[in-house]
């Protein structure tokens, strides 16, 4: 018997249009399931390594629930308490963990750092974030927006900030599953031309990206890491705010995502959040059920 090829989940490329959707499709079943007290637990058995080299809310709980509710035990570390914070390789520490837990799920910075892991581990391997790419976030996302609009084909999508890590996943779910997305970034703080797939466009006026929008999407001006930036960032970024302004350029009843924390008054108006056309409570909730398929997926 051909063994089973092990599947990572790095970026949104790593998955193929097919695959996403059903994972966004066993996604809405398994949050139908839970909200009737439903729980299958088909990782009984298992166990999931999270590991945190950054801080977070929404992403160590939607995973730590969501093994928990898989049937799978969920471990979780801080560099603080493995060895790998006093100088043990990531590599060497891939090897073992293999030989423990069934998965790994990580969130650190340097993206080439999830991909050491990756390819020394013989379990699947989860990006929690890293600086370049968020693809769980993004899988949130899609199905947010195919609750709320019924589908994700036929829709104009509009990204107001910078080419951040959701944004970079923003773009390769666009390329993957041919949705038409606009990009609205400062001089200097966008996308190289040769990384845009087809159907994706960069613009610099917010306004422009906007106009005729179903789904506007922002985030913070200045993600982990470049808090010393900030006050340059925000004066890079004035005239970015999503705001009541900004959402008259899009399409009524238009949808706005943000992944959270936000910057309240900075890069979102701050009323708008808690709006309802804003759907970032069920966005942070998806995170659950997306990730919940996700895992499902990988290691069965």
């Amino acid at each position: 018997m051909t063994p089973k090829v092990k599947r990572d989940f790095l970026r949104v490329a790593d998955l193929t249009a097919d695959e996403l959707r059903q994972i966004l499709e066993h996604a809405k079943a398994m949050k139908n399931q839970r909200s009737y007290g439903a729980h299958r637990r088909p990782l009984e058995g298992r166990s999931v390594a999270l590991i945190f080299e950054k801080p977070s809310t929404r992403t160590r709980v939607s995973f730590e629930v969501g093994a928990f509710e898989l049937g799978a035990h969920p471990v979780v570390l801080s560099t603080r308490d493995m060895q790998l914070g006093r100088g043990e390789s990531i590599v060497d520490t891939a090897r073992t963990l293999s030989r423990y837990v069934h998965a790994i799920v990580l969130r650190t910075a340097a993206h080439e750092r999830i991909e050491t892991l990756a390819a020394a581990a013989t379990v699947p391997v989860i990006n929690a974030l890293t600086d370049d790419h968020h693809p769980c976030q993004i899988l949130a996302d899609l199905m947010t927006v195919r609750e709320r609009k019924g589908a994700l084909e036929g829709l104009r999508y509009a990204w107001i900030g910078d080419a951040n890590n959701v944004a970079r996943s923003w773009v390769e779910a666009a390329g993957r599953l041919g949705l038409t997305l606009t990009v609205a970034s400062p001089e200097g703080y966008g996308f190289l031309s040769a990384e845009l797939p087809a159907g994706v466009q960069q613009v610099v006026d917010p306004r422009e990206a906007a106009r005729g929008a179903d789904v506007v999407i922002t985030d913070v001006w200045a993600s982990m890491g470049q808090e010393g930036d900030a006050a340059a960032r925000r004066d890079a970024f004035a005239g970015y705010q999503v705001n009541t302004a900004l959402l008259g350029e899009a399409n009524p009843n238009a949808l706005l995502l943000h992944c959270l924390p936000a910057h309240r008054g900075e890069e979102v108006e701050a009323a708008l959040i808690d709006e309802p056309g804003a759907a970032v409570w069920d966005e942070a909730e998806n995170r659950l059920h997306a990730q919940k398929a996700l895992l499902e997926f990988l290691m069965r």
